[in-house]
């Protein structure tokens, strides 16, 4: 099959009109699908064994049920064939991780040796993990994007939220500083921290305040790019809304999780505009 076919988008995706919504139990059974085609590719074998007729070998984690429990301190989530209908989506989302860390591309050399016995096919001796994990990720994500308010495995094998979509070319914008340590570093933790499947309301409070304090650190410049009044203005929710500071006189009986998400891309957006107009100021009085 051409690699164009396996990304192809047919008509009702194309168009929004899909048959069913890619709810929990569509993407569990999208997953135990991606999983059979690894595993008869034998994409696990490395880590998981190889079911051989003559010589039921471990792999490096030698016995996988057990190891699973180990790294996850979770029960019942091994064999995935047999416990994929039973995951909770952060059951789910912890094995597409898990998976990512322990996936390998085998390799055809001349380590590897054919067994014909009862079909058992390869025996393969060296794996290449870093184009195993390109593939799994790109095919996961093709699903997870749709799934819920969109969600993305990154190639560091976590999962995180995907950014609104209008927001989205953001992530892939440069970042118009020379102040790599004290602003674009810190915005793309920020960024991170709150996209992170999981995360708590603390860490998202945390992240919209650091967006502040590197809006904070650049003021100087933009007070020549904005009037006072402007300049206030920026700074007034994080000051006063239990963002940067903590007084009786702040504002905090909202809701969190929805305004904490509209102040991280208010900040967000913000600083990508102002550090535009600061750089673009800036050449003007070259």
């Amino acid at each position: 099959m051409a690699e164009n076919d396996n990304k192809r988008r047919y008509y009702s995706q194309r168009t929004g009109k899909r048959s069913i919504e890619m709810d929990l139990d569509a993407l569990k059974a999208i997953f135990s699908n991606l999983y059979t085609d690894f595993l008869n590719r034998q994409y696990f074998d490395e880590y998981f064994g190889k079911d051989c007729p003559d010589d039921q070998s471990l792999g490096i984690v030698g016995d996988p049920q057990a190891y699973v429990l180990r790294k996850l301190r979770k029960n019942n989530l091994w064999p995935i064939e047999k416990k994929y209908l039973e995951y909770t989506e952060e059951d789910l989302f912890d094995m597409i991780e898990f998976l990512f860390d322990h996936i390998s591309h085998p390799i055809l050399d001349s380590d590897a040796h054919y067994h014909d016995f009862c079909n058992c096919g390869y025996h393969y001796k060296n794996f290449d993990k870093k184009l195993a994990q390109i593939e799994y990720v790109e095919n996961i994500n093709e699903f997870l994007n749709d799934y819920g308010d969109g969600y993305e495995l990154n190639h560091n094998g976590e999962i995180y939220s995907l950014l609104k979509e209008e927001f989205r070319p953001l992530l892939s914008a440069s970042i118009p500083t020379n102040e790599t340590d004290n602003v674009e570093k810190k915005v793309r933790k920020a960024v991170d921290k709150f996209r992170r499947y999981g995360s708590t309301l603390d860490e998202r409070r945390e992240s919209v305040r650091t967006l502040a304090d590197c809006l904070e650190y650049v003021r100087s410049d933009l007070k020549k790019v904005l009037t006072n009044k402007d300049d206030g203005d920026l700074f007034n929710i994080a000051n006063n809304f239990g963002i940067r500071h903590h007084n009786d006189k702040q504002k905090t009986n909202y809701d969190q999780n929805i305004w904490l998400s509209w102040m991280f891309y208010f900040y967000l957006s913000t600083i990508h505009a102002s550090l535009r107009l600061i750089d673009k100021q800036k050449n003007v009085n070259k």
